[in-house]
């Protein structure tokens, strides 16, 4: 049974005299039917062609075969030597070094970024010296290569033999041997410090003047302390751009410690290359250092991820699940399913 298309007249009062007048109201292809199909020609609903991609299956198969390539070559060529890469891993050697390693990143970070901060604000701020003197600092430490500061600063005391403390073009009251007190790990977090300030005051800065301008005027005439604003209003949202780039550079300073090998410093990549200067293991060797940069990487990566969350609260008032809150949940879904799912026939 179809649709009929005859015209259907329905009385209305006229605004006029009153009178009823009748209109006519023509059914449409979309209007429903007694027998509950669609009015249409041939009574079908149109039916949409899917669009056909041939290349992407064929560039998806090109990547998984070379993918498994890959995988076959590490699995069955016996010069990755995988029973040296498992004796290594996880040796008290390696692990000691791993440590050296993860403290120079940790000294490195936290002295960078803290005079990297003083250095943002005080390019930031109206004092035209401390403007000039941040700038410089930036293009200097910037200019020089990290392994010319770090053999500079290792080779201090060729220049000064002796460090004193007390009145400016005065007497000294404290008197200091260069070499007692700067060793050479000493040297190296001096030097990946200084470094890494020049760049993280460039990000720090990039992200305080990403702020809107007009909420520190607003803040400013509600009253709100200077120190306040900055602590309240500035951070929280300079945060979101500064986290991406100071994770990247974390990132590379944790692998940038490999150059104070050239020190004779016993982080991971120098004993790394004493371990297989002696037993000639080199491929796996690399493996064991490339592991562990993998591991701590992605443990970074991690953290980045859940401090860029905490701080897109300002922008998102409910942040989609974690992963983590994603894995629990589809675990409460299986075990709910379960429970409800219906028992079959007992004997």
């Amino acid at each position: 049974m179809t649709a009929s298309t005859a015209p259907d007249a329905t009385a209305v009062p006229d605004a006029t005299d009153g009178e009823p007048v009748a209109t006519e109201t023509r059914a449409t292809a979309l209007d429903p039917v007694p027998d509950g199909s669609a009015a249409g020609a041939g009574d079908s609903a149109p039916t949409v062609a899917k669009t056909r991609h041939p290349w992407r299956w064929v560039i998806s198969a090109v990547a998984l075969i070379l993918l498994a390539q890959f995988i076959h070559g590490l699995v069955t060529n016996p010069g990755w030597d995988w029973p040296t890469f498992a004796k290594y891993i996880t040796a008290k050697s390696v692990l000691a070094s791993l440590k050296v390693t993860l403290e120079l990143t940790a000294w490195g970070t936290a002295l960078g970024f803290l005079l990297g901060t003083a250095l943002a604000i005080a390019r930031l701020s109206n004092n035209p010296v401390l403007r000039v003197i941040s700038w410089c600092y930036i293009w200097a430490f910037r200019s020089i290569p990290l392994i010319v500061q770090l053999l500079f600063w290792f080779n201090i005391a060729y220049l000064y033999h002796t460090l004193s403390l007390g009145i400016p073009f005065g007497p000294s009251f404290f008197t200091f041997e260069v070499n007692g007190v700067i060793s050479g790990f000493t040297a190296a977090v001096i030097g990946l410090a200084l470094h890494q300030a020049a760049y993280s005051a460039e990000i720090i800065r990039a992200g305080i003047i990403s702020v809107d301008a007009g909420q520190l005027e607003a803040a400013a005439a509600l009253g709100i302390p200077k120190v306040r604003q900055f602590r309240s209003i500035v951070v929280p949202q300079a945060m979101r751009s500064i986290l991406p780039n100071a994770t990247n550079e974390v990132i590379s300073l944790f692998k940038g410690t490999s150059i104070v090998s050239v020190m004779a410093i016993a982080e991971l990549f120098y004993q790394v290359q004493v371990i297989y200067g002696r037993n000639g293991r080199v491929v796996p060797l690399l493996l064991v250092a490339t592991a562990w940069y993998i591991v701590l990487t992605t443990v970074l990566s991690v953290a980045q991820y859940y401090i860029e969350r905490h701080y897109a609260k300002g922008t998102q008032r409910t942040p989609p699940p974690s992963p983590t809150q994603r894995a629990w949940q589809k675990l409460r879904e299986i075990a709910e399913s379960g429970s409800t799912a219906p028992r079959g026939a007992t004997r």
